[in-house]
């Protein structure tokens, strides 16, 4: 008998209490636990410890809701990813060209394999759909012939939405020696500016030698750029 009160007793598990109000790390004591049940209809289980406040959360239909960061350490893999406000994601854009630049500032294309020689071209222009910053813009020239030490200048530029006027976004210079068929990049940290277009910019980038590199060049030059969707 005495055996089988002590196996009820053990067996026991203190009841946690349920509150009506959301809990906060002053409303509980120390070690104290209690279960809430939010405006969204789901069970959240609260715990202070150590002078902290705990969360965990419970539901019945296997759909899970994060309201702040959710960070993941390792692979993601869903069926149906589903974004309802902003997602960031890098694009690549290829901006190849077979050019004597000579020291001419010389506007990149963004389609096709066009330059240009200012942001009003067709090919040398790029409209903006989102907000993009410029991670890093890589180079290959097929040869370079002569001054092979010569500076190069990478500029960014921009005509705002409703006007025509070109404002200079960034700059940026490669020093180091070039050499035929070694591709070299330009850094976002290169840049003496954010070196970022906004929605609606009428954008785009130049280059420009000190130095003629010696006769025609085919270059072969992706930029690579960190996107902030909206949805």
């Amino acid at each position: 008998m005495l055996r089988e009160a002590r196996r009820t007793q053990n067996s026991k598990q203190d009841k946690i209490q349920v509150v009506k109000s959301q809990p906060s790390i002053n409303s509980l004591r120390e070690g104290q636990e209690v279960i809430y049940i939010s405006k969204s209809n789901r069970l959240e289980r609260y715990r202070k410890e150590k002078g902290r406040l705990w969360v965990s959360y419970m539901d019945t239909d296997n759909n899970y809701t994060v309201n702040k960061d959710l960070n993941v350490g390792g692979a993601l893999t869903v069926d149906t990813l589903d974004v309802k406000s902003k997602i960031t994601s890098y694009k690549i854009i290829p901006h190849n060209m077979q050019v004597d630049i000579n020291t001419d500032e010389v506007f990149l294309p963004w389609f096709g394999i066009k330059q240009g020689s200012d942001l009003t071209g067709v090919s040398s222009s790029f409209l903006a759909p989102y907000s993009m910053t410029l991670n890093k813009i890589m180079f290959r020239a097929s040869a370079i012939t002569s001054n092979s030490s010569a500076n190069l200048a990478v500029k960014l530029y921009k005509m705002d939405d409703g006007d025509a006027v070109v404002d200079v976004v960034s700059r940026a210079t490669y020093a180091p020696d070039l050499a035929g068929d070694t591709f070299f990049v330009v850094n976002e940290s290169d840049f003496d500016n954010n070196p970022k277009f906004e929605m609606g910019d009428n954008c785009g980038i130049s280059i420009e030698a000190v130095s003629d590199y010696g006769g025609t060049i085919v270059w072969k030059i992706t930029s690579v750029w960190k996107t902030e969707i909206l949805i």
